[in-house]
């Protein structure tokens, strides 16, 4: 037989496009055949499939020319690959209805307060008149239901829009959801990355949130499946860094920031907090002593160029509020619940400032924020 375009396209009315009743002629999957003597360069258009998918229909494509064209052309095939409208529409709706903005807050290096930071941001977002909700996706070290007592709790299942959905736990006005609600106190979560992908997932999008301001995500320590699951899963508003003053743990939080701001995730960094500051003994209160080192999170701030959101000093009863459940931001007219409103504004601003300033269509606007526009002044 003659090799023509004619030929070759009839043969390739034998092989079926992935995914769909059609054959890859029917459905336009094939751009292009070019014929050179027993040269045939054919082009396809295929939406984003498997390594594997590709070669069977290669190998398909091979095999059907030799059989009804010509037994020793020499085929070259071109694949153009086209994201899966699939994928397109299921990253449209990755957003989460009624949730406004969605903050990660990160450490580099376990113990530097991280979940301690969350928790206290989450209360003065709500003291401040915003709708907040918390998801702990500290997955193999949850500790935000101890923080907010409401260990042992949990999430009742309730009927939404024809859809069974978890409701998250509430206490001090604030919405929680934790992996810890769904295992024993002394049960190690043993899960590979994928399985803590998945239960993650499910706690973002199979909850009933409700209508929040602010989602905060209290991060695992370091960078690795969970963080990738989350910026994959969320459009972060943006990404807040913990860090102490100390070398060792700002090393691994310039990490932290670099990863956030790799040109594959693009998650604005809204700024750092320095935990554990100095420490000031209540029988010299005018005294400060920098335990872990001086303003050291503040001079990576200036280094990386992101925002300093402020510093937290050492206190005996921010330990302790965590221990008993009841996040020191609730003390009323204390030193130390003015030093995380301080912070908390600070965010707050600086998500103003994001929002208006990127570009339209990345804008994640602050809308009806009962309560919280006092935070603009």
């Amino acid at each position: 037989m003659k090799i023509n375009k004619e030929n070759v396209l009839k043969a390739l009315e034998s092989i079926s496009a992935p995914g769909e009743g059609k054959n890859i002629v029917e459905s336009k999957a094939v751009l292009n055949v070019m014929t050179f003597g027993d040269q045939i360069d054919i082009d396809l258009k295929l939406e984003n499939p498997t390594l594997q998918a590709r070669k069977k229909i290669e190998v398909n494509i091979l095999k059907i020319i030799h059989e009804q064209v010509y037994e020793k052309a020499k085929i070259k095939v071109n694949f153009k690959i086209l994201p899966s409208k699939k994928s397109e529409n299921r990253t449209k709706v990755m957003s989460i209805p009624g949730i406004q903005n969605v903050i990660a807050i990160s450490s580099g290096k376990g113990g530097v307060g991280k979940s301690t930071v969350t928790a206290n941001i989450a209360v003065t977002l709500s003291k401040m008149g915003c709708k907040v909700g918390v998801l702990d996706a500290d997955i193999y070290g949850p500790s935000i239901p101890t923080m907010f007592d409401v260990d042992g709790a949990r999430p009742r299942s309730i009927e939404v829009d024809g859809k069974s959905k978890m409701k998250p736990i509430e206490n001090y006005n604030v919405k929680v959801l934790s992996i810890g609600f769904f295992t024993k106190p002394d049960q190690a979560v043993i899960w590979r990355g994928p399985m803590a992908s998945k239960a993650l997932n499910q706690m973002i999008f199979d909850a009933a949130w409700g209508d929040l301001d602010f989602l905060i995500v209290d991060l695992p320590p370091g960078t690795g499946d969970i963080h990738l699951s989350i910026v994959q899963s969320l459009p972060l508003t943006g990404a807040v860094v913990v860090s102490t003053p100390q070398n060792v743990a700002l090393s691994d939080a310039k990490k932290g920031i670099t990863m956030f701001q790799n040109k594959n995730i693009k998650v604005p960094v809204l700024g750092i907090v320095e935990n554990m500051s100095y420490f000031s003994p209540p029988e010299l209160p005018e005294n400060k002593y920098y335990i872990f080192g001086k303003r050291g999170a503040e001079y990576l701030a200036n280094d990386k160029k992101v925002p300093f959101l402020g510093s937290i000093p050492i206190v005996q009863s921010v330990r302790e509020a965590s221990d008993y459940g009841h996040p020191a931001s609730l003390q009323e007219n204390s030193s130390i619940a003015k030093e995380f409103e301080n912070v908390t504004k600070n965010l707050v601003s600086e998500v103003l400032l994001r929002n208006k300033n990127l570009p339209p269509t990345k804008v994640v606007e602050i809308t009806n924020l009962v309560g919280c526009e006092a935070i603009k002044s």
